[in-house]
């Protein structure tokens, strides 16, 4: 991982909550010397206090890179911490939902690289999928470099543009609730069916999770996947016509949902 800028001019993190303590873990997992980052956080957990990083410490001057990870509501109070880094040596790189580009060129200047991203909850256990837009300020360089440090905790992709993240929210960042409220869903069934609450719950889980491992591992698509389990009137068949009905099914059901939290997305973002 190219931590040489970083290990000379240092990271700042601003907020080391359950994502910032994700990514830390995950960078200094690859190597990037504890020395070389400075964490601003009011309530440090014993864990981050023990990890041998400047602590609520005075920042280096123009470190390489400073990250955002606080919550949207602290934004106003946090950016003016980083003021000093504005002009165009440090890149902002910020994980905090809903704060978008113009509001980080509005503290920092057109000048000043920014680079937004998404992560979703999975990144907690290095399963995450982090979106990512810059603006005009940010070079390719820059992109390549937030894309080293947020593989730490997963999977990242490039957007074509900013507005593609009130869909990115609707899909990856809001998600998982959609798939944790599904295991719910599915056991709360199997318990209907006759199984114990635990055991309807195992079930669920280890299947919803399998079943992801497989779809992202398969070199079939997941409608291939779907059809190598459907044998003919047999069990699957029947639950799937109940599943895939083109008025009550789960598409129109899906569809739905992600329009209203990407839709909820651009309400927040538009104020």
């Amino acid at each position: 991982m190219p931590f040489d800028d970083i290990a000379r001019r240092g990271l700042v993190l601003l907020g080391c909550g359950r994502m910032g303590s994700a990514m830390l873990e995950g960078w200094l997992a690859r190597g990037l010397a504890p020395g070389a980052v400075w964490v601003t956080d009011p309530q440090p957990s014993d864990w981050l206090a023990a990890q041998g990083v400047h602590l609520n410490a005075e920042l280096p001057a123009q470190p390489a890179v400073a990250l955002i990870a606080v919550k949207p509501q602290m934004m106003a109070e946090a950016l003016p911490r980083l003021a000093d880094f504005a002009g165009g040596r440090t890149l902002m790189l910020s994980v905090a939902a809903g704060t978008t580009l113009a509001r980080f060129e509005e503290a920092f200047g057109t000048a000043t690289p920014v680079i937004r991203a998404m992560p979703n909850t999975p990144a907690a256990v290095g399963r995450g999928i982090t979106a990512i837009v810059g603006n005009a300020a940010a070079t390719q360089a820059h992109l390549a470099l937030a894309e080293e440090l947020l593989s730490a905790v997963g999977q990242v992709v490039r957007l074509e543009s900013e507005d593609q993240m009130d869909a990115v929210t609707g899909v990856s960042g809001s998600g998982p609730a959609y798939v944790f409220h599904m295991i719910e869903a599915l056991a709360e069934a199997g318990e209907a069916e006759g199984l114990s609450p635990e055991l309807a719950l195992q079930l669920a889980q280890a299947t919803v999770a399998g079943a992801g491992a497989l779809a992202e591992a398969a070199d079939e698509s997941p409608a291939q996947l779907r059809q190598n389990v459907t044998s003919p009137n047999g069990t699957t068949q029947a639950g799937l016509e109940v599943l895939m009905d083109a008025q009550k099914g789960l598409r129109p059901l899906m569809r739905r949902t992600v329009a209203a939290a990407a839709g909820r997305s651009r309400e927040l973002r538009d104020g």
